[in-house]
């Protein structure tokens, strides 16, 4: 909210000095979007006489997310002199690089869980009650949503930028990263396998390797990428042996594989308790507008016991409700994709990811989108794009 503020006050500041207080055509329509979708979720709390306001305000919450990232691109492009995607992709990796990094000393140093308890996060009881690692603000599955996210930037990136890929630095920088937020990142929240399995999968569809038509570029790219591999997994091997922290968050990020490994067969918590959590509404009128409730008003937790995204604003406003909110991610991916023609394959993967996650939770990635919308505003407002040379120096 206060990253919001900022973001109205460089907006304000841009429409007095500029004489320009138009608004995008796409931040109008999502606008529009978010307001219907909140009418259709206050008309079936209204409807079903429930006190469940959770997205009755949901064009509020999109509006504070996007001028929270219009401040931050602003402050990016004031920093820089310029302002492009492969730079704001450079923030979000290091920052979920850095997420990463501080869940294992919060999980391994007393002194640094100490502080971010004490001064930082709002729910290290529930964290500690429940035994999950957590960041500074990053926890369970909407930090899988977000570090979903980055792995398919860091994979669009390898894979769309030729320097990138001719530059042994800069492969096992992005490699490196991909692969370290992956494995930590599963531990956090194994959301993240989503993000990591179809980054992996369009960086083989991009670089031909299924076809076995593989150039120059892509050769090394493989070659550098695979030795960061075989180090890390090297690390992981010695850390999962000593380590009885390290090992315990990795057979729980990775549940799945190890009881594949020592069982033959695919097993996991979450897969199970999934499966349990799939209740369709018994009645028409649930189908269409929903039953009013995100959360079930005698017990507070998930109402009828699922967590399931689908289901979730099914029960809360309806199949009328979630195909608005769905639409939303669909103009914006579509709007987004124009935008930016060399990225384009961003934009598809993380409308992708949207409706995968939403299979298994109703965690809300709009603020990943909202960075992209606002780049080319920003860059409107006197910053000049950088070229592929000025990138590649960066």
């Amino acid at each position: 909210m206060m990253m919001a503020v900022v973001g109205l006050l460089f907006a304000g500041w841009q429409a007095l000095i500029r004489k320009d207080s138009s608004v995008s055509q796409t931040f109008f329509v999502i606008s529009l979007i978010a307001a219907v979708f909140s009418f259709v979720s206050f008309f079936s709390v209204w409807y079903n006489d429930s006190n469940d306001f959770a997205y009755v305000t949901y064009i509020i919450s999109m509006w504070v997310w996007f001028f929270a990232a219009y401040g931050a691109c602003s402050i990016i492009a004031q920093t820089h002199h310029a302002i492009s995607v492969k730079l704001v992709v450079d923030y979000l990796v290091a920052i979920s690089f850095f997420q990463c990094v501080i869940a294992l000393m919060i999980d391994n140093i007393p002194a640094v869980k100490m502080f971010v308890d004490n001064y930082i996060n709002t729910n290290a009881e529930v964290m500690d009650k429940i035994k999950r690692l957590y960041g500074i603000g990053a926890s369970l599955d909407v930090a899988g949503g977000k570090f979903s996210a980055v792995l398919l930037m860091i994979s669009v990136i390898m894979s769309n930028y030729d320097f990138i890929r001719l530059n042994k630095k800069s492969v096992a920088f992005y490699s490196g990263c991909f692969i370290i937020i992956s494995v930590i990142g599963a531990m956090i929240a194994r959301t993240t396998y989503v993000g990591m399995i179809l980054g992996m999968a369009y960086i083989v569809y991009r670089t031909g390797i299924w076809k076995r038509q593989i150039k120059y570029s892509d050769l090394r790219f493989w070659r550098v990428m695979i030795g960061i591999l075989f180090v890390l997994v090297l690390v992981c091997i010695y850390f999962y042996n000593n380590s009885p922290g390290f090992r315990e968050w990795f057979r729980f990020g990775f549940e799945g594989f190890v009881s594949l490994v020592e069982t033959g067969e695919w097993r996991s918590s979450s897969t199970e308790i999934l499966q349990s959590m799939v209740v369709f509404p018994d009645s028409l009128k649930t189908w269409i507008i929903g039953d009013g409730y995100m959360a079930d008003p005698i017990t507070g937790t998930y109402y009828k016991v699922t967590d399931i995204g689908y289901l979730r604003f099914i029960f809360y406003c309806g199949i009328i409700g979630l195909s608005v909110f769905a639409s939303m991610f669909v103009y914006l991916a579509a709007s987004c994709y124009k935008t930016y023609p060399v990225e384009k394959h961003l934009f598809l993967l993380l409308l992708v990811l949207v409706f995968a996650i939403w299979a298994k939770v109703s965690t809300d990635i709009f603020l990943v989108f909202a960075i992209f919308v606002c780049i080319p505003r920003v860059q409107q407002h006197g910053y000049i794009p950088m070229n592929r040379f000025e990138d590649q120096q960066l």
